[in-house]
């Protein structure tokens, strides 16, 4: 099983890195709003954190999505952490347009990537594509890229661990593996295959960011208590609220029930486009 310590670890250099990253991405009305963040027990699972953020993405979007949602655009994500650390889930929908989810549930193991059947009950009846992530060697878009986070080239100095080289998952100790189930679903004929694959590729790009932030800032958490990262995770969320909300919070609820009616329109004129 995957040892207390390295659950510990591992989730507090997780929360360092999700927040920072957020504060990070986050800009001129643009990036992660933490709507809540909170303990929760939960009756089958039981305790845990309970989080809703809103995601703002507008100019993340390809040009040909841009043309059809709103200019403040924005995804509502819940995620959910149980104890011990070995499962999660995560689910984002968008109020603006309709029959569209992306569902993430993760597991973590104390292994190299090798158990294949990970997800065969969750998934039994879906269509899987494996895909594996390498925060070593698979390139990330330009626009992201920074040396002093490529873990080639990065070497912890309070762990001794970095500038990992070709097939270090073979030679590497400890290691774990994070495993993903990404479901999109986005049920719009003449969009959905397009839509659905653009999303895959996006989410697998933040995964592979974030983990490889993770490991080269792993000198400014390796240090920190989970009460020490909590703090940290509470003010910075209180930072990137505020770039994040000060530009528009008074014009969502009056945005959202226009971007409704014109992503239906939208819709509707892909499905009967001679009505």
């Amino acid at each position: 099983d995957f040892r207390p310590e390295e659950q510990l670890c591992y989730r507090i250099g997780q929360l360092y890195m999700i927040s920072k990253h957020s504060h990070e991405q986050s800009d001129r009305g643009e990036g992660v709003e933490v709507v809540q963040n909170e303990p929760y027990e939960d009756p089958n699972h039981g305790n845990g954190q309970l989080t809703e953020k809103r995601v703002y993405l507008n100019s993340k979007l390809p040009s040909w999505a841009r043309a059809v949602v709103p200019k403040i655009f924005y995804v509502t994500e819940k995620a959910w952490n149980y104890y011990p650390y070995t499962i999660t889930g995560k689910e984002l929908i968008c109020s603006f347009l309709p029959k569209f989810s992306i569902h993430i549930e993760t597991k973590y193991e104390d292994n190299k990537g090798s158990n294949d059947s990970i997800f065969d009950k969750e998934a039994k009846d879906l269509e899987r594509e494996v895909c594996f992530i390498d925060i070593a060697s698979d390139e990330i878009p330009e626009r992201y890229y920074k040396e002093s986070e490529d873990p080639k080239y990065f070497k912890s100095q309070k762990t001794g661990r970095g500038q990992l080289k070709e097939g270090w998952r073979e030679t590497h100790q400890p290691i774990m593996c994070s495993y993903k189930l990404v479901t999109v679903k986005f049920e719009v004929w003449g969009l959905q295959t397009r839509v659905e694959q653009f999303v895959h590729k996006v989410v697998r790009d933040i995964l592979l960011i974030g983990h490889r932030q993770a490991f080269a800032w792993v000198d400014e958490w390796y240090d920190m208590t989970m009460d020490d990262v909590r703090e940290y995770e509470k003010n910075m969320h209180e930072k990137t609220n505020i770039k994040v909300c000060n530009q528009h919070s008074s014009a969502v609820d009056e945005i959202e029930s226009h971007a409704k009616a014109r992503v239906c329109q939208f819709l509707k004129h892909i499905a009967h486009p001679h009505t």
